[in-house]
Protein backbone atom coordinates (compact mmCIF):
# COMPACT_ATOMS: atom_id res chain seq x y z
CA UNK A 1 0.00 0.00 0.00
CA UNK A 2 1.52 3.37 -1.01
CA UNK A 3 2.35 5.44 2.31
CA UNK A 4 0.00 8.43 2.64
CA UNK A 5 0.96 11.70 1.51
CA UNK A 6 0.32 15.26 2.04
CA UNK A 7 -2.89 16.04 0.38
CA UNK A 8 -4.31 12.77 2.84
CA UNK A 9 -2.84 14.57 5.98
CA UNK A 10 -4.69 18.13 4.77
CA UNK A 11 -7.98 16.21 4.28
CA UNK A 12 -8.27 14.95 7.25
CA UNK A 13 -7.29 18.07 9.13
CA UNK A 14 -9.69 19.79 7.07
CA UNK A 15 -12.80 17.40 7.41
CA UNK A 16 -11.67 17.86 11.58
CA UNK A 17 -11.81 21.25 10.87
CA UNK A 18 -15.06 21.59 9.49
CA UNK A 19 -16.71 18.73 10.60
CA UNK A 20 -17.88 18.27 7.22
CA UNK A 21 -16.31 16.15 3.79
CA UNK A 22 -18.44 18.45 1.61
CA UNK A 23 -17.26 21.38 3.33
CA UNK A 24 -13.93 20.37 3.78
CA UNK A 25 -13.79 19.52 0.23
CA UNK A 26 -15.00 22.92 -1.43
CA UNK A 27 -11.98 24.24 1.09
CA UNK A 28 -9.76 21.99 -1.21
CA UNK A 29 -11.03 22.61 -4.16
CA UNK A 30 -11.51 18.62 -4.63
CA UNK A 31 -14.55 16.03 -5.18
CA UNK A 32 -16.29 14.67 -1.97
CA UNK A 33 -15.64 11.12 -3.28
CA UNK A 34 -11.91 12.03 -3.76
CA UNK A 35 -11.77 13.48 -0.18
CA UNK A 36 -13.30 10.82 1.45
CA UNK A 37 -11.20 7.89 -0.78
CA UNK A 38 -8.04 9.64 0.80
CA UNK A 39 -9.42 9.63 4.34
CA UNK A 40 -10.16 5.91 3.66
CA UNK A 41 -6.99 5.24 2.09
CA UNK A 42 -4.99 7.10 5.22
CA UNK A 43 -7.44 4.80 7.65
CA UNK A 44 -6.44 2.18 6.12
CA UNK A 45 -2.79 2.66 6.41
CA UNK A 46 -3.18 3.62 10.09
CA UNK A 47 -5.53 0.44 10.68
CA UNK A 48 -7.98 2.62 13.16
CA UNK A 49 -11.03 4.64 12.07
CA UNK A 50 -10.40 8.34 12.42
CA UNK A 51 -13.89 9.39 12.04
CA UNK A 52 -17.18 9.03 13.01
CA UNK A 53 -20.13 9.23 10.45
CA UNK A 54 -23.56 9.26 10.57
CA UNK A 55 -26.03 9.81 7.92
CA UNK A 56 -26.10 14.11 9.54
CA UNK A 57 -23.07 14.32 11.38
CA UNK A 58 -19.08 13.81 11.16
CA UNK A 59 -17.19 13.58 14.32
CA UNK A 60 -13.39 12.86 15.55
CA UNK A 61 -13.42 9.32 16.89
CA UNK A 62 -10.68 9.04 19.76
CA UNK A 63 -7.80 7.62 17.38
CA UNK A 64 -8.79 10.83 15.20
CA UNK A 65 -8.83 13.63 17.86
CA UNK A 66 -5.14 12.30 19.29
CA UNK A 67 -4.06 12.14 15.43
CA UNK A 68 -5.47 15.84 14.47
CA UNK A 69 -3.72 17.09 17.53
CA UNK A 70 -0.42 15.58 16.54
CA UNK A 71 -0.20 16.23 13.03
CA UNK A 72 -2.33 19.72 12.65
CA UNK A 73 1.61 21.48 14.43
CA UNK A 74 3.14 19.26 12.13
CA UNK A 75 1.35 20.43 8.91
CA UNK A 76 1.72 24.16 10.16
CA UNK A 77 5.21 23.65 10.08
CA UNK A 78 5.60 22.10 6.87
CA UNK A 79 3.63 25.11 5.51
CA UNK A 80 5.50 27.38 7.02
CA UNK A 81 8.64 26.00 5.69
CA UNK A 82 7.00 25.75 1.89
CA UNK A 83 6.05 29.80 2.68
CA UNK A 84 9.86 30.39 3.55
CA UNK A 85 10.59 29.16 0.31
CA UNK A 86 7.99 30.53 -1.55
CA UNK A 87 9.22 33.93 -0.07
CA UNK A 88 12.43 33.64 -2.20
CA UNK A 89 10.61 33.79 -5.57
CA UNK A 90 11.64 36.64 -7.95
CA UNK A 91 7.68 36.54 -9.58
CA UNK A 92 5.19 35.91 -7.93
CA UNK A 93 2.91 33.01 -8.09
CA UNK A 94 0.39 30.48 -7.24
CA UNK A 95 -2.80 31.30 -5.36
CA UNK A 96 -4.43 33.77 -3.27
CA UNK A 97 -7.43 33.06 -1.25
CA UNK A 98 -9.28 36.18 -0.59
CA UNK A 99 -12.71 36.54 1.91
CA UNK A 100 -15.06 39.23 1.37
CA UNK A 101 -18.40 39.73 1.62
CA UNK A 102 -20.03 40.74 -1.53
CA UNK A 103 -20.38 44.60 -1.55
CA UNK A 104 -16.80 44.99 -0.98
CA UNK A 105 -15.77 42.64 -3.35
CA UNK A 106 -17.85 44.53 -6.09
CA UNK A 107 -16.02 48.12 -4.60
CA UNK A 108 -12.50 46.47 -4.74
CA UNK A 109 -12.77 44.41 -8.21
CA UNK A 110 -11.89 46.52 -10.59
CA UNK A 111 -9.57 49.33 -8.70
CA UNK A 112 -7.56 46.21 -6.98
CA UNK A 113 -8.38 42.72 -8.04
CA UNK A 114 -8.42 42.67 -11.75
CA UNK A 115 -5.10 45.45 -11.83
CA UNK A 116 -3.14 42.57 -9.67
CA UNK A 117 -3.71 39.86 -12.17
CA UNK A 118 -3.17 42.19 -15.26
CA UNK A 119 0.48 42.81 -13.33
CA UNK A 120 0.98 39.29 -12.12
CA UNK A 121 -0.33 36.84 -14.51
CA UNK A 122 0.74 33.67 -13.08
CA UNK A 123 -1.06 34.57 -9.43
CA UNK A 124 -4.28 32.85 -9.44
CA UNK A 125 -7.00 34.67 -6.83
CA UNK A 126 -9.24 32.56 -5.44
CA UNK A 127 -11.98 35.51 -4.29
CA UNK A 128 -15.24 33.68 -1.79
CA UNK A 129 -17.82 36.35 -0.45
CA UNK A 130 -20.17 35.60 2.10
CA UNK A 131 -21.48 37.77 4.77
CA UNK A 132 -20.47 35.96 8.19
CA UNK A 133 -17.20 37.05 9.94
CA UNK A 134 -15.23 34.25 10.12
CA UNK A 135 -11.43 33.09 11.19
CA UNK A 136 -9.75 33.24 7.93
CA UNK A 137 -6.38 31.79 9.41
CA UNK A 138 -8.61 28.37 10.40
CA UNK A 139 -10.99 28.38 7.31
CA UNK A 140 -7.49 28.68 5.02
CA UNK A 141 -7.42 32.50 3.54
CA UNK A 142 -4.63 34.43 3.29
CA UNK A 143 -6.28 37.56 3.19
CA UNK A 144 -9.98 39.09 3.97
CA UNK A 145 -11.81 42.43 3.56
CA UNK A 146 -13.90 44.08 6.05
CA UNK A 147 -14.82 47.34 7.60
CA UNK A 148 -12.09 48.86 9.67
CA UNK A 149 -14.15 48.57 13.04
CA UNK A 150 -14.40 44.73 11.66
CA UNK A 151 -10.95 43.06 11.61
CA UNK A 152 -9.84 40.78 14.20
CA UNK A 153 -7.37 42.87 16.59
CA UNK A 154 -4.81 40.80 15.73
CA UNK A 155 -4.61 41.25 12.11
CA UNK A 156 -2.54 43.30 9.94
CA UNK A 157 -5.29 45.73 8.31
CA UNK A 158 -4.40 48.21 5.52
CA UNK A 159 -6.89 50.94 5.02
CA UNK A 160 -8.32 50.99 0.92
CA UNK A 161 -9.63 54.82 1.57
CA UNK A 162 -13.40 53.64 0.25
CA UNK A 163 -15.48 54.93 3.13
CA UNK A 164 -18.66 52.73 2.72
CA UNK A 165 -21.86 54.60 3.21
CA UNK A 166 -25.36 53.27 3.68
CA UNK A 167 -28.53 54.34 1.83
CA UNK A 168 -32.49 54.44 2.81
CA UNK A 169 -33.73 53.87 -0.77
CA UNK A 170 -37.68 53.59 -2.25
CA UNK A 171 -38.96 53.94 -6.03
CA UNK A 172 -40.38 56.62 -7.48
CA UNK A 173 -44.10 54.80 -7.05
CA UNK A 174 -43.57 54.38 -3.36
CA UNK A 175 -42.97 57.71 -2.72
CA UNK A 176 -45.99 58.78 -4.77
CA UNK A 177 -48.40 55.69 -2.94
CA UNK A 178 -46.75 56.77 1.07
CA UNK A 179 -44.97 60.01 1.23
CA UNK A 180 -41.44 60.81 1.99
CA UNK A 181 -39.78 60.43 5.58
CA UNK A 182 -37.92 63.32 6.87
CA UNK A 183 -36.35 61.90 9.94
CA UNK A 184 -35.93 58.15 10.85
CA UNK A 185 -38.57 58.12 12.98
CA UNK A 186 -40.86 58.65 10.25
CA UNK A 187 -39.74 54.88 9.26
CA UNK A 188 -42.12 53.41 12.00
CA UNK A 189 -44.90 54.52 9.75
CA UNK A 190 -43.89 53.42 6.29
CA UNK A 191 -43.44 50.11 4.65
CA UNK A 192 -39.68 48.83 5.38
CA UNK A 193 -37.18 45.68 4.19
CA UNK A 194 -36.34 44.15 7.35
CA UNK A 195 -32.59 42.93 7.64
CA UNK A 196 -32.19 39.17 8.91
CA UNK A 197 -27.67 39.17 9.70
CA UNK A 198 -25.50 36.37 9.22
CA UNK A 199 -26.03 35.07 12.43
CA UNK A 200 -30.16 35.21 12.98
CA UNK A 201 -30.45 38.45 14.71
CA UNK A 202 -32.49 41.18 12.89
CA UNK A 203 -30.74 44.47 12.07
CA UNK A 204 -31.91 47.57 13.41
CA UNK A 205 -31.95 50.45 11.14
CA UNK A 206 -28.86 52.70 12.00
CA UNK A 207 -28.43 56.28 11.70
CA UNK A 208 -26.54 59.41 13.07
CA UNK A 209 -26.05 63.14 13.38
CA UNK A 210 -24.16 65.24 14.80
CA UNK A 211 -22.69 62.51 16.55
CA UNK A 212 -25.50 60.94 18.14
CA UNK A 213 -26.38 57.38 16.31
CA UNK A 214 -30.25 56.27 16.29
CA UNK A 215 -31.08 52.62 15.55
CA UNK A 216 -34.67 51.91 14.27
CA UNK A 217 -36.69 48.69 14.66
CA UNK A 218 -38.50 48.84 11.39
CA UNK A 219 -41.86 47.21 9.95
CA UNK A 220 -43.02 45.74 6.92
CA UNK A 221 -43.98 43.30 4.63
CA UNK A 222 -40.43 41.25 4.48
CA UNK A 223 -37.24 40.26 6.08
CA UNK A 224 -34.64 39.41 3.60
CA UNK A 225 -31.24 38.90 4.18
CA UNK A 226 -29.12 39.36 0.43
CA UNK A 227 -28.66 42.88 -0.64
CA UNK A 228 -29.90 41.99 -4.40
CA UNK A 229 -33.55 40.92 -3.24
CA UNK A 230 -33.91 44.69 -1.08
CA UNK A 231 -32.73 46.23 -4.42
CA UNK A 232 -35.27 44.16 -6.62
CA UNK A 233 -38.03 44.21 -4.04
CA UNK A 234 -37.18 48.12 -3.86
CA UNK A 235 -37.50 48.16 -7.17
CA UNK A 236 -41.04 46.50 -7.64
CA UNK A 237 -42.42 49.72 -5.11
CA UNK A 238 -43.46 47.80 -2.25
CA UNK A 239 -41.11 48.98 0.06
CA UNK A 240 -38.36 51.18 1.44
CA UNK A 241 -34.57 49.26 1.65
CA UNK A 242 -31.21 50.01 3.49
CA UNK A 243 -28.41 49.01 1.41
CA UNK A 244 -24.90 49.52 0.92
CA UNK A 245 -24.57 52.95 -1.44
CA UNK A 246 -22.34 50.73 -3.86
CA UNK A 247 -25.23 47.97 -4.75
CA UNK A 248 -27.91 50.51 -6.11
CA UNK A 249 -25.72 53.59 -7.29
CA UNK A 250 -26.27 53.31 -10.77
CA UNK A 251 -29.97 52.93 -9.83
CA UNK A 252 -29.88 56.40 -8.13
CA UNK A 253 -28.47 58.05 -10.95
CA UNK A 254 -30.68 56.47 -13.63
CA UNK A 255 -33.86 57.75 -11.30
CA UNK A 256 -35.12 54.09 -10.70
CA UNK A 257 -34.61 54.50 -7.33
CA UNK A 258 -34.34 57.47 -4.62
CA UNK A 259 -32.23 58.23 -1.58
CA UNK A 260 -33.56 59.80 1.38
CA UNK A 261 -32.73 60.84 4.72
CA UNK A 262 -29.22 61.58 3.26
CA UNK A 263 -28.23 63.93 6.38
CA UNK A 264 -28.47 61.12 8.89
CA UNK A 265 -26.30 58.67 7.12
CA UNK A 266 -22.99 59.84 7.14
CA UNK A 267 -20.02 57.38 5.50
CA UNK A 268 -19.02 54.73 7.49
CA UNK A 269 -16.01 53.02 8.11
CA UNK A 270 -13.80 52.88 5.50
CA UNK A 271 -13.02 49.19 3.69
CA UNK A 272 -9.33 47.30 4.74
CA UNK A 273 -7.31 44.41 3.51
CA UNK A 274 -6.23 42.17 6.46
CA UNK A 275 -4.60 39.52 7.47
CA UNK A 276 -2.20 37.77 9.54
CA UNK A 277 1.60 38.12 10.40
CA UNK A 278 3.74 36.45 8.60
CA UNK A 279 7.15 35.75 8.70
CA UNK A 280 7.92 34.36 5.31
CA UNK A 281 5.16 35.98 3.37
CA UNK A 282 4.85 34.13 -0.28
CA UNK A 283 6.09 36.66 -3.17
CA UNK A 284 2.19 37.10 -4.30
CA UNK A 285 1.25 38.31 -1.11
CA UNK A 286 3.60 40.72 -0.96
CA UNK A 287 2.83 42.15 -4.51
CA UNK A 288 -1.03 41.88 -3.20
CA UNK A 289 -0.35 44.06 -0.02
CA UNK A 290 2.31 46.23 -2.04
CA UNK A 291 -0.51 47.07 -4.22
CA UNK A 292 -3.20 47.35 -1.79
CA UNK A 293 -1.14 49.92 -0.06
CA UNK A 294 -1.02 51.53 -3.33
CA UNK A 295 -4.64 51.79 -3.73
CA UNK A 296 -5.33 53.11 -0.35
CA UNK A 297 -2.96 56.16 -0.70
CA UNK A 298 -4.31 56.87 -4.11
CA UNK A 299 -7.79 56.90 -2.69
CA UNK A 300 -6.71 59.46 0.25
CA UNK A 301 -4.83 62.03 -2.15
CA UNK A 302 -7.56 62.18 -4.32
CA UNK A 303 -10.26 62.39 -1.77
Amino acid sequence: MARPGLHDLEAVVAVARRSSFRGAALELGMSTTALSNAVGKLEAHLGVRLFNRTTRSVSLSDAGRLFVENVGPALQDIHGAMDAARSKQANPTGTLRINSYATAAREILSPLLLEFIRRYPQVHIDLVTEGRLLDIVAEGFDLGVRRATLVPSDMIAISLGRPQRNVVIGSPDYFKSYGTPSTPTDLLQHRCLRIRLPNGALFRWRFEKDGEPLLIDVNGPMTLDEASLSRGTVLEGVALGYVMERDVREDIEAGRLISVLKEWLPPSDELCIYYPGRRNPSAAHRAFVELARELGSKARNTA
